[in-house]
């Protein structure tokens, strides 16, 4: 059993970055893969992006590609999203997530351990 706990949301100004961390625990964290989904209001939560376990590939949605980068430390049980030039369109909550596997995985049932979430709002 994974647990994963986010940190790192806040307020932030259009065109502002942010960056969040993800700590793991109670698992392998190096043998997940790791991602980032998010949630606004009144609508589903959708895939962000995602990491392999080693770190070798990495796979954004088209709406923060370029803008956001994900990465992770093993040493350190911890998955990061820099967020860069920011936008409201941004604002949700920001999840991370852990599956077991090799493979690119952009769908929630996907995924198997979920944190609670950390609230980024972005101000226009």
């Amino acid at each position: 059993q994974v647990q994963l706990v986010e940190t790192g949301g806040g307020w932030v100004q259009a065109g502002g970055s942010l960056r969040l961390s993800c700590a793991a625990s109670g698992g392998s964290f190096g043998r997940y893969v790791m991602g980032w989904f998010r949630q606004a209001p009144g609508k589903e939560r959708e895939f962000v992006a995602a990491i392999a376990s080693s770190g070798g590939w990495t796979y954004y949605s088209d709406s923060v590609k370029v803008r956001f980068t994900i990465s992770r430390d093993n040493a350190k049980n911890t998955v990061y999203l820099q967020m860069n030039s920011l936008k409201p369109e941004d604002t949700a909550v920001y999840y991370c997530a852990a599956r077991s596997g090799i493979y690119q995985r952009a769908r929630v049932e996907d995924y198997d351990y979920w944190g609670q979430g950390t609230q980024v709002t972005v101000s226009s």
